[in-house]
């Protein structure tokens, strides 16, 4: 067995108030793939950011390469040899994919046995250096193509070819696939083998372990900032390594309660955006989740942003308790009960830099002010009750959401909107990036909100958590509903034919 290129030993790491990480270790090999499980909270984006360089260990020691190392900055890993990709890219979409693959490093038109104040750079170099990088991935866009004009998954390969530049020895990637179709990922995990053949040490982490098993040669789990164990991916068994995460058995991930169904909340028909989704149609009741289904750009996301007023809908009705409506903006579906939580919890869920507190009452803020002036003490209040209810885990809420993981920002987000009082919740890709055991605990919460009552739409790609958690789909394809199915009639091989634009199978015949 290859001797590890990277070793975390007990390692540490102490914020005010809280104790990230306990003595946590990790030993990534040459020519492996290395998973790094836990769910959100467990330590794993700290750990990440140790080896990067963003921050120095309280406590412990990092060996690279069979020396003791001490990263001052991110640009101290990045010259050694250690990269991170993000789930999140960030590149400059104004640059061209060369720019943004050498942005740091780019190659200078002659090497200077001095240093002298002008020594420009080599754009014919960097552009043929840039598409020899891509041709290695099996990318055949030009280098010189804006980065605003790439897909989600191009965008990520760019990232990719970007560490390469840097000759990464340890390449972490960290939920790569979260936003790609099927397709994207079954050719990015293409490229994970092939790097992984040409001896690159990979840190991969995803919560989906259908990912994992299929990808990954070895395992180390984390728990609450703490080393759990670790092991080969062949050996290990999905129960085994959730009971690992999250310290028990969890044999619900839908905790699906029975709900009574009201009458009508919300009743579209003939939806239209031209060029986008046409004659959509549906109807959710008090107490029901209905579920809208469908393949990446099926055009889910586009009608709930169009109903409630952030796109523009160009035909169709909208009626809410009886009333015809066409909301101008997102502010007047909110006013009339509407509470949209999007999928993009970093960009348009949340205020990152704004504190806990600030933004679970942002919807409310005027309920709680006084001729102009904030109460702090209602405001503190109602933050602390709905942070407590949706078990937001933070040393307080008086500190940004940025500091928080992806589940419990997506809490947070959640824990704004109910704070709101709606009686109708749209969930945009609810559990999207989050653990197994914060999935779980999101799904029980919804439930809980439809048993009181509240009228629930759920947009997910997820068809497991459509199938487990609502009780009607409405199936879209290419920007119409391809077909409607109850619950009683849930079948996966259905639903996904529905989803890629397939008539049903008829009844009586072979799924």
């Amino acid at each position: 067995m290859n001797e590890p290129i990277l070793t975390l030993h007990d390692i540490s790491m102490y914020f005010p108030g809280i104790k990230a990480l306990d003595g946590v270790k990790l030993a990534v090999r040459p020519g492996e793939v290395h998973a790094l499980i836990g769910e959100n909270g467990a330590g794993k984006s700290t750990l990440v950011k140790i080896m990067t360089g963003v921050y120095r260990p309280t406590e412990g020691v990092i060996n690279y390469l069979g020396e003791d190392v001490s990263f001052k900055s991110p640009q101290d890993a990045q010259r050694v040899g250690i990269a991170v990709i993000h789930q999140e890219t960030s590149m400059f979409g104004d640059l061209t994919v060369a720019e943004n693959i050498f942005m740091g490093h780019m190659p200078r038109a002659r090497q200077a046995r001095e240093r002298t104040l002008f020594n420009p750079v080599s754009w014919t170099g960097m552009y043929g250096r840039a598409k020899a990088l891509l041709a290695r991935l099996g990318m055949t866009i030009d280098p010189r193509t804006l980065v605003k004009d790439l897909s989600t998954a191009e965008r990520h390969l760019v990232e990719i070819a970007k560490a390469l530049s840097r000759e990464a020895k340890v390449l972490i990637m960290d939920e790569p696939t979260s936003a790609l179709t099927i397709r994207e990922t079954e050719e990015l995990l293409v490229l994970v083998r092939k790097l992984r053949d040409e001896g690159v040490a990979i840190v991969f982490i995803s919560h989906k372990f259908e990912e994992l098993f299929e990808i990954a040669d070895r395992y180390t789990v984390l728990r609450d900032g703490r080393y759990i164990g670790e092991g080969s991916m062949k050996d290990a068994k999905e129960g085994e390594l959730v009971k690992m995460m999250v310290g028990r058995s969890i044999d619900q991930l839908f905790p699906k309660a029975e709900a009574e169904i009201g009458e009508v909340a919300l009743r579209a028909t003939g939806l239209s955006q031209s060029g986008v989704f046409r004659d959509v149609g549906f109807e959710v009741r008090k107490g029901e989740i209905l579920g809208f289904f469908g393949l990446v750009g099926a055009g889910r996301s586009e009608v709930m942003r169009a109903l409630i007023g952030v796109d523009r809908l160009d035909g169709g009705e909208i009626e809410l308790g009886g009333e015809t409506v066409r909301f101008r903006n997102p502010g007047e579906s909110m006013r009339k009960g509407i509470a949209y939580v999007p999928e993009d919890r970093q960009g348009q869920g949340a205020v990152l830099t704004m504190s806990i507190a600030n933004n679970i009452t942002l919807p409310q803020i005027d309920g709680l002010s006084n001729r102009g002036f904030l109460d702090a003490g209602k405001e503190r209040s109602v933050a602390e009750e709905y942070a407590r209810m949706l078990e937001v885990k933070a040393a307080g809420i008086q500190y940004d959401v940025q500091t928080l993981s992806g589940g419990n920002q997506q809490k947070v987000v959640l824990a704004k909107w109910l704070a709101s009082n709606p009686s109708i919740l749209i969930l945009d890709e609810p559990t999207k990036g989050i653990d197994v055991a914060t999935k779980s605990a999101v799904h029980a919460i919804v439930s809980e909100l439809a048993r009181q009552g509240l009228a629930v739409i759920m947009v997910s790609s997820e068809l497991p958590e459509i199938i487990g958690m609502t009780d009607r789909v409405v199936v879209m394809h290419e920007g119409v509903v391809s077909d409607r199915f109850e619950r009683k009639d849930y079948h996966e091989e259905d639903i996904m034919r529905a989803a890629m634009g397939s008539e049903r199978v008829a009844a009586g015949e072979k799924r």
